[in-house]
């Protein structure tokens, strides 16, 4: 495989993370995760950015993703079974990553939306390849590729959505 097509398999492979760690921004709102409990140093546990309704919304729409992809490249996954499990894998992992960078921001005593250089960028990343590894992972040079571009893809979208006015900060 060359290197240009080894860089496009993974960002179509990765596809699916990205889209579910966008779209909480759209599809969010509702109920916090955390219910309001606090952890044991007095501060959210999560915070109010993280709902329900964002985490599925945002898995769900991950999940499509890799479906649709599967219909247009069903060699890349060999099965819809698999593209399924992987689209998924993908999805939750990434916003777990992203809850997990949430708590260690809440423990940091850093507010809703500051950014936090790395964790932000590359936590859902790192996260979405470690849930899908056991169904399809990615070679040792596509995984540094992406978390190489991944934070200017991030902070891309971030703005993006800044200037769409769907999200009230540009990080």
């Amino acid at each position: 495989m060359g290197w240009l097509s080894s860089i496009f398999w993974a960002f179509w492979y990765i596809l699916p993370a990205y889209f579910a760690n966008a779209s909480p921004v759209l599809v969010g709102g509702g109920r916090p995760i955390d219910g309001g409990r606090v952890w044991r140093d007095g501060r959210r546990l999560l915070g109010d950015g993280k709902t329900w309704r964002g985490f599925i919304g945002g898995v769900l729409i991950g999940t499509l993703v890799g479906i649709v992809q599967y219909f247009i490249t069903p060699d890349f996954y060999g099965s819809l079974e698999t593209a399924v499990k992987l689209a998924f894998l993908l999805s939750f992992g990434a916003l777990i990553g992203d809850l997990v960078g949430s708590f260690i921001k809440r423990r940091a005593n850093l507010p809703r939306g500051y950014p936090a250089i790395g964790l932000d960028q590359l936590g859902f990343l790192i996260s979405a390849l470690a849930f899908a590894y056991p169904v399809k992972t990615l070679s040792s040079g596509q995984i540094i590729f992406l978390l190489v571009v991944s934070p200017f893809i991030h902070w891309g979208a971030n703005y993006f959505a800044y200037r769409m006015g769907w999200k009230s900060v540009p990080w």
